[in-house]
């Protein structure tokens, strides 16, 4: 059973913060129990929605100006209510949960007592393909949700057009993956297709599709990175797979210390979407 916090309104001084603030209700026991189901797989609610949690990317969230489905505070949440609620919509429903309700629907360890559900931006790979020279990047069987996020988070800084998340790959919305994109996953354009039926859209729209490697290609420093692009990243241990390598137009590799095996997959990227900007900045 669902144990309800005994609504308590914030001090005098402070009315706007404590009216808007309600406790739950026994409605809300299917979300939260659907909450831990959704967040402890990665997936989304059953109405496209995702959990985000902690105080800077709930206000990315509202900075990037997706639509808040609900707001979670802890009662242990003191100043940082003050700090949120006046920023959120007031058609946003709002709840209070007893500590114990709010940590059992986070995964963070150390939780800050502030979670959102925010709705998905859905986007289109042809949109992204009518853009003049696109740079898109594909995950092909990435497993750490880690490398996922700062994928995710460097094809932001560095100017790629989106991101498609490919199958074998960890899901977007695992919450260790929405951590480390730091808020580029309100704002990037992130698709999710089989390869098999990508690869064809790809070549359509006149596409060059690279893929990284950890030891056989082109140095990155001498490869051509310009003109509409995919960049493909491959799994941390195994790499690309060999039947889509050989669909693949051109490999790069990043020169680096013999000793070294190879380098993180998430920084592996970074390195190759900066030179790919590097070089686009001059055309």
């Amino acid at each position: 059973m669902l144990e309800l916090l005994k609504y308590r309104p914030m001090p005098e001084s402070q009315p706007h913060t404590g009216s808007r603030l309600h406790p739950p209700t026994g409605r809300h026991s299917v979300l939260l129990k659907e909450l831990r189901r959704t967040v402890s797989h990665g997936e989304l609610t059953a109405d496209d929605c995702y959990l985000v949690e902690g105080v800077r990317l709930l206000e990315e969230a509202l900075r990037s100006g997706v639509r808040l489905r609900t707001v979670f505070f802890s009662q242990a949440a003191g100043a940082r209510v003050d700090r949120l609620l006046p920023q959120i919509n007031k058609k946003v429903e709002t709840l209070l949960l007893p500590e114990k309700t709010f940590n059992s629907i986070v995964a963070s360890e150390t939780p800050q007592g502030v979670a959102a559900l925010v709705h998905r931006k859905k986007h289109s790979l042809e949109d992204v393909l009518t853009l003049e020279a696109p740079l898109l990047i594909v995950a092909a069987g990435l497993q750490d949700p880690g490398n996922l996020g700062t994928l995710l988070r460097s094809a932001e800084a560095f100017g790629a057009n989106g991101v498609v998340i490919g199958e074998e790959t960890v899901s977007v919305f695992n919450p260790k993956t929405i951590r480390a994109t730091a808020g580029s996953i309100f704002r990037l354009p992130i698709m999710q297709m089989q390869l098999e039926e990508l690869l064809p859209k790809l070549r359509e729209r006149g596409l060059r599709l690279v893929a990284t490697s950890s030891h056989k290609g082109s140095r990155l420093d001498e490869a051509d990175l310009s003109g509409p692009l995919a960049i493909f990243i491959g799994n941390e241990g195994a790499g690309l797979p060999r039947k889509l390598l050989a669909q693949l137009d051109a490999s790069v590799v990043i020169p680096q210390a013999a000793h070294v095996e190879s380098l993180n997959a998430g920084v592996a990227a970074s390195i190759v979407l900066y030179e790919a900007a590097r070089q686009r900045a001059k055309q």
